[in-house]
């Protein structure tokens, strides 16, 4: 966790620009601000609509965030980092709705009689919202702090460079102010940050200079659907921690329901790319909610007379995990050129860590400023930070990425995974079901398991401690079929699914032609 931020008084001659306003923009201005660093923020959109959070979620135009309206996961390393540096600010989201959902709130019924709090427990929350109410607030609060300058309107056309014998310096920016259509004008700035997330141009523009920036880029193979929904007056949500979860995998299609804030929820569904049929009905209202009501874990979110849509069903693609490194060999390619969040590295959202380690990224960026004031030195330790902190989380996000796409796929082709053709591949489906049965019941390996979950430690690091281990083999020992009832979710087979999707679609077809 980052302690409260301390100002840094040698910075008066800086202009720190800063490309995007949306949460890892933000939280980068935030972090830098809080140092005493003078810092522009550069947007194309509008700035968020006056009112409440139903007016920022349904009248805002967010075209520079095409991930805006699905839903959101702010899980506990975003929670810890803002309760510890920013406790203000939280207060703001809890009074525009949001919502703490705390550990013991997470808990299966099989624990939830045995439960006693115990040291770190405090850090397993999260905050249930809408993005576009953490967006508004969090623009809002960024905007009054002294030293932060917020320009909308400003289309950016490129980087600045100039050339010296150490190679590349960024000192600005070219712009055109409410998207005039031609070029206006050069911007210029000590240091550029490209806070433009999954979208970014910098990339190319670095390329048509002759820079190019190592990326790695691997394809998820998934699309996946959104609907968002009101509770009624007087219907509570479902209670949490029954037998069928509210979010899981059927293999051929992975599901989950995101509480918001006011009474609000979003319902997302995945496939696999080939899913033609599948992905074709889902993009229906009524169909995407009969589907969704055929699976027992969403079923209790959407029973008839409870909740009423608010959107239609919409989708997302290219989710792609990528990873860009802007100072290969420890040599920043271009000079007081940083890329922070989705613009450096992103990850499955499917996965909900994308606005963690964004916000992450930003203080450990502000963490290199304050420790070094040459641009060469912060490159290289901005990198070498990033590399320690968030490569792990990458790494395990696609280690998770392949083993779905191999899961849908032997489905669609009628393989069987869980009958392996090794012991390599049986000791790793049987380790991983003793892991899924030890979580349901077992509230030491649940502690652990979550820790990773809302990344408050590297993934898998709840595997070193020893109880964990012995906890383990002793569930290997019950034996794959016993421990497999953890894991799986109740649900339509692939084949079940599919004949649903006929008999509404001749539904359909019957009911127009009469």
């Amino acid at each position: 966790m980052h302690a409260p931020a301390q100002h840094n008084t040698q910075t008066a001659d800086e202009r720190i620009l800063i490309c995007g306003a949306g949460i890892t923009g933000m939280c980068t201005a935030l972090a830098l601000a809080s140092r005493g660093h003078r810092v522009t923020v550069l947007e194309r959109d509008e700035p968020p609509p006056g009112g409440d959070a139903d007016r920022a979620f349904f009248d805002w135009r967010r075209r520079g965030a095409s991930q805006f309206r699905h839903p959101h996961a702010f899980l506990g390393l975003m929670c810890n980092i803002l309760e510890t540096n920013y406790p203000d600010l939280l207060d703001e989201f809890y009074a525009a709705g949001a919502r703490r959902l705390e550990f013991r709130d997470m808990l299966p019924a099989e624990l939830e009689r045995r439960y006693q709090v115990a040291p770190g427990d405090e850090q397993l929350w999260m905050l249930l919202c809408r993005r576009a109410t953490i967006e508004t607030v969090l623009r809002r609060y960024v905007s009054r702090i002294p030293g932060v300058e917020i320009l909308t309107g400003i289309t950016i056309d490129g980087l600045e460079l100039s050339s010296t014998a150490d190679g590349p310096v960024a000192h600005g920016l070219r712009v055109r102010r409410d998207c005039a259509p031609a070029f206006g004008e050069v911007l210029s700035g000590t240091t550029v940050i490209d806070a433009s997330g999954r979208t970014s141009r910098f990339p190319r523009w670095l390329a048509a200079a002759g820079i190019a920036v190592p990326e790695e880029r691997d394809d998820a193979e998934i699309v996946y659907y959104t609907r968002h929904y009101q509770r009624r007056d007087g219907c509570p949500e479902p209670p949490r921690g029954g037998k069928d979860r509210a979010s899981g995998d059927l293999g051929y299609l992975k599901y989950g329901v995101f509480p918001g804030d006011n009474g609000s929820f979003a319902v997302i569904v995945c496939t696999h790319l080939k899913e033609q049929a599948l992905r074709e009905a889902i993009k229906d209202g009524a169909t995407f909610d009969r589907i969704c009501r055929s699976i027992p874990g969403l079923a209790p979110w959407l029973e008839p007379g409870t909740v009423d849509p608010t959107t239609d069903a919409f989708g997302i693609g290219d989710i792609c995990a990528v990873w860009r490194d802007f100072a290969p060999e420890d040599t920043p390619l271009v000079r007081n050129f940083f890329a922070v969040g989705d613009a450096a590295l992103r990850t499955n959202p499917l996965y909900g860590r994308g606005c963690s380690t964004g916000i992450l990224h930003a203080h450990l960026l502000a963490d290199c400023f304050a420790a070094a004031s040459d641009p060469t030195a912060r490159a290289r330790l901005f990198k070498s930070r990033t590399e320690e902190e968030l490569r792990p989380i990458f790494k395990a996000s696609l280690a998770e990425d392949r083993r779905g796409i191999r899961r849908a796929l032997a489905i669609i082709e009628g393989t069987l995974l869980d009958q392996p053709d090794s012991f390599k591949k049986w000791f790793a489906l049987a380790f991983g079901d003793a892991l899924a049965a030890a979580a349901r019941y077992d509230l030491h390996v649940l502690r652990g398991m979550m820790r990773t979950v809302n990344l408050l430690e590297r993934p898998g690091d709840f595997l070193k401690d020893w109880r964990t281990r012995l906890t383990l083999f002793a569930y290997l020992f019950r034996g794959r079929k016993r421990n497999a009832v953890a894991r799986m979710q109740r649900g339509p087979t692939r084949n079940e699914m599919l004949a649903l999707i006929d008999s509404e679609a001749e539904a359909a077809v019957t009911a127009e032609a009469a």
